[in-house]
C-alpha cells in the first residue's frame, strides 16, 4: 500500500506560518545548482590554504592517506544526510536539530545538537571575520608598502560593516548569487595557490622531514595536522538547511537535485584540496607557512588577486553559515519568547548577531579559531542513526575528535606567546 504524505489543512497552522517566515523554509524554489554553490561555499573554506602546512606536519604517507580518507568519509556521510532529509514519509528534516530530535528525543536532541552546531557555525563566522579582515590588510600592505600602518581591528570593522547589510537578506535562497561568486572565488584562489607553487618550482633547500626536532613535539605536530585537515573538511552542519530550500514532491523528492549538486560540489572540493595540499608541500616542504600564499611572497599582483578572492569567498561563506543561526534565533524568539514575526525583530536580531561576531573576532580570535577546529560534524552526523558499516566513520571521527583538538591546543599555546589582542 502506498504511503501518502501528510496533507496540510486549508488554514495553515502556526508552525506553517512561521516556516513561511523563517529564512531556511521561506523559499523552497532552489535548483540543483543552488545546492552546488552553497555546498562549495560551505566546504571549500580558507582552511584549504593551510593544507600544505598540515601535510608538512603529517608527512607524505600519512598526509595523503588522511586527505583521501577525509574526502571519502565526508562524502559518504554527506550522502547519508541527503538520504535522511525525507526518510520519514510526509516529513522533512529541514534543520539539523530536527534530525537530532528524531534520533535522541525532543528535548535531548536539542541539547545534543544545537550547542555543537551553534559553536561550529558561530565559530566559523568569527574565523571568517578574522580571515576577511586579514586578507583586506594584506591587500593594503602589498599595494601600499610605504603607507600608514592600519591596525587589524579596523579591517575587521570594515568586513563586519558589510554584513550589516547582507545579513538582512530574507532567506537562504536570497544569498544564492553571493554564494555563487563565493564558490567561484574559492576555486580561483585554490587554483592560484597550487599553480603558483608549481610555477615557483621545488625549492633548492626543500626538506620533507619532521618540522620539530623532538619525538614529543612531532607527536603533537601530527595531532595538529589532523585538526587542520578536519577543519578544512567542514560544512556538513548546513547540509540539511541547504536541502530544505529545494522543492519536494512524492514523485520528485528533494534528494535528487540535492545529490546532483553535492556530487558537483565534491568534485570541486577534490579539484581544490588535493592539488593545493600536495603541490604546496612538494614545493616548500617542511618550511611551508600555515597559509601557502604567504610562502609564495611574490609576484605582488598574484598575492593581491588571491587575497581578494579569499575576501569575496569568506563574505559569501559567512552568510551561508549565518543563515541557520538566524533561523534558530528567530524561531526561538517567536516560539519561546512569544515575539511577533516582523521586520523589526529580524533587524534587531541580525544586527545584534553581526555586532557580537565582530566583538568576538576582535577579542578572542585565537581561542575561537581553535574551537572551530574541533571536528564536531564528524562525530555528530547521521551515522548515529544507522548501523554497522557506519561505526567505522564514528570510530574515525571519534579519533579525530580527541586528537585534533590536542594538537590545536598545543598550537594555541605556542602562538599565544606572540599573539597580541587588538593588534
Amino acid at each position: 500500500m502506498e504511503i501518502q504524505p501528510e496533507k496540510r489543512e486549508s488554514a495553515p497552522s502556526n508552525d506553517d506560518s512561521l516556516n513561511d517566515w523563517l529564512p531556511i523554509t521561506k523559499s523552497r524554489n532552489a535548483k540543483w545548482w543552488y545546492s552546488a554553490f552553497h555546498n562549495v561555499t560551505a566546504m571549500v573554506g580558507a582552511g584549504v590554504l593551510g593544507l600544505p602546512y598540515a601535510c608538512s606536519l603529517l608527512g607524505w604517507g600519512p598526509g595523503i592517506a588522511i586527505m583521501v580518507l577525509s574526502w571519502v568519509i565526508t562524502f559518504y556521510t554527506l550522502w547519508q544526510m541527503v538520504e535522511m532529509h525525507e526518510m520519514v514519509p510526509g516529513k522533512r528534516f529541514d534543520r539539523y536539530h530536527e534530525l537530532g530530535q528524531y534520533a535522541f528525543g525532543e528535548k535531548l536532541g536539542l541539547w545534543v545538537v544545537v550547542p555543537l552546531q551553534l559553536m561550529c557555525e558561530v565559530g566559523v563566522d568569527i574565523v571568517y571575520v578574522v580571515t576577511g579582515g586579514t586578507s583586506m590588510k594584506k591587500i593594503y600592505n602589498v599595494l601600499y608598502p610605504d603607507g600608514k600602518e592600519i591596525r587589524s581591528t579596523w579591517f575587521y570593522v570594515a568586513f563586519g560593516a558589510l554584513h550589516f547589510f547582507l545579513s538582512h537578506l530574507p532567506s537562504f535562497n536570497s544569498i544564492t548569487a553571493i554564494s555563487f561568486f563565493a564558490a567561484l572565488m574559492s576555486l580561483s584562489y585554490s587554483t592560484i595557490a597550487w599553480v603558483a607553487s608549481v610555477r615557483k618550482g621545488v625549492q633548492p633547500t626543500v626538506s620533507y622531514g619532521p618540522r620539530s626536532a623532538t619525538p614529543k613535539a612531532q607527536v603533537f605536530d601530527f595531532f595538529s595536522g589532523l585538526g587542520d585537515v578536519a577543519f578544512a573538511f567542514a560544512g556538513h552542519n548546513v547540509v540539511l538547511e541547504i536541502q530544505a530550500t529545494i522543492p519536494s514532491t512524492p514523485g520528485k523528492p528533494s534528494k535528487g537535485p540535492m545529490w546532483k549538486g553535492v556530487v558537483i560540489a565534491y568534485l570541486v572540493v577534490a579539484a581544490c584540496y588535493f592539488p593545493v595540499a600536495f603541490c604546496g608541500y612538494l614545493v616548500f616542504g617542511n618550511q611551508v607557512e600555515d597559509n601557502v600564499l604567504v610562502s609564495l611572497e611574490k609576484p605582488a599582483y598574484l598575492i593581491v588577486a588571491a587575497n581578494a578572492f579569499v575576501l569575496v569567498h569568506v563574505i559569501g561563506s559567512y552568510q551561508v553559515f549565518a543563515m541557520p543561526v538566524f533561523d534558530m534565533m528567530e524561531s526561538f524568539l517567536v516560539k519561546q519568547m512569544h515575539f511577533k514575526p516582523s521586520l523589526m525583530l529580524r533587524t534587531i536580531t541580525r544586527t545584534s548577531y553581526v555586532c557580537n561576531i565582530y566583538n568576538a573576532s576582535s577579542n578572542n580570535a585565537t581561542f575561537l579559531w581553535w574551537v572551530t577546529k574541533f571536528p564536531w560534524r564528524i562525530l555528530f552526523c547521521p551515522n548515529i542513526l544507522l548501523r554497522k558499516p557506519r561505526f567505522i566513520c564514528i570510530g574515525i571521527g571519534l579519533i579525530l575528535t580527541i586528537l585534533g583538538p590536542i594538537g590545536g591546543m598545543i598550537s594555541l599555546i605556542h602562538s599565544s606567546q606572540t599573539f597580541k589582542f587588538f593588534s
